[in-house]
């Protein structure tokens, strides 16, 4: 495409027309050098770049992952995210066991391939660069991070559950159940979190959002997929995290609080985190608490695959639906 072809299709489909030199990047290589009103030029497509997208949780709130890109397909003016090729690993501690995780640009084109048209995933392409680095362009999603939406429910935690928790279950069934068809591929997620599911503002789907990490744990190939799940139904049904020098600044009744906990109560993963649920909401049914426990500190014994625990979330929700039905006059 030619310099004026491209000015007038980003003048059509930016607010702001473009001053200055065009500036068209064919190698994403150091995609740190490339800034605001940049041209990516992939497979042929170009895309005009806004910004990159920003780290929402753990401290890093606003940072900026100059390896996420915001553009603009000048093709039709839709909103893209691009995600460049960028490598980094980390040792996860999970108990006395030592995971492996790292990012796999490779891995998250599969998914993309194998889930293409389930609404239940983000959607996009694989495109490489002109030196064959492995580009995602991703649909943007528009909604709200699970994590936000939970955190920003106005009301007690009674009432939440009795109320609001029920339909979040429901949802989060079926948005578990798109972990267990990727799981029934042999793929993992990889990075399960609060703030990887969006609340698709038009369907009301929750979506699946940023996979482009695995791990290695032979012992439990599906083991760190299933306590990310763990950790979304903890903050679900806790309508937030509850940590240890929370209760504590409580003042007396936080002290009383604590002198029940015992180490078995914990989450295995954030040592200061309560797991055991039903000691701080005694409403909070047998069931549901067991299947927290699984994920403590004192857990014997542990998922290993997502049909176990849907199937101990399904029973949950029919024991729950039976009560409420005794409950309706």
């Amino acid at each position: 495409m030619r310099e004026s072809e491209l000015r007038e299709k980003i003048e059509q489909h930016s607010r702001f027309p473009l001053r200055g030199k065009l500036n068209v990047i064919t190698d994403t290589t150091q995609f740190m050098g490339i800034r605001s009103d940049d041209v990516l030029e992939l497979g042929g497509s170009f895309y005009l770049v806004k910004g990159e997208e920003v780290e929402g949780r753990f401290g890093l709130d606003g940072e900026p992952k100059f390896w996420v890109k915001r553009a603009i397909d000048l093709s039709d003016g839709s909103v893209k995210i691009i995600k460049l090729v960028f490598h980094e690993s980390f040792v996860m501690q999970l108990g006395i066991q030592q995971i492996k995780c790292f990012r796999s640009p490779r891995k998250e084109s599969r998914i993309l391939e194998k889930t293409r048209g389930d609404p239940f995933f983000m959607q996009g392409f694989t495109v490489p660069d002109s030196v064959g680095n492995i580009v995602r362009v991703i649909d943007r999603i528009y909604g709200v991070r699970y994590y936000d939406y939970i955190l920003d429910l106005a009301l007690d935690h009674e009432t939440y559950f009795h109320q609001h928790f029920p339909v979040l279950l429901r949802n989060l069934l079926l948005c578990f159940r798109a972990i267990q068809r990727l799981h029934k591929m042999e793929e993992l997620h990889g990075d399960i979190r609060n703030d990887h599911i969006i609340i698709d503002r038009e369907s009301g789907i929750y979506r699946w959002i940023d996979f482009d990490y695995t791990y290695e744990w032979s012992e439990n190939p599906f083991g760190v997929d299933l306590f990310g799940l763990g950790n979304i139904l903890l903050l679900t049904l806790g309508k937030g995290f509850h940590n240890l020098p929370d209760i504590a600044a409580c003042g007396p009744s936080g002290m009383e609080t604590i002198s029940c906990l015992t180490p078995s109560d914990f989450s295995l993963i954030f040592r200061n985190r309560i797991i055991n649920l039903q000691k701080l909401f005694p409403y909070i049914p047998d069931g549901l608490n067991q299947v927290m426990l699984h994920f403590s500190h004192g857990a014997e014994v542990f998922y290993e695959k997502t049909e176990e625990l849907l199937g101990d979330l399904e029973a949950c929700e029919a024991e729950m639906a039976c009560g409420r039905d005794v409950e309706d006059p």
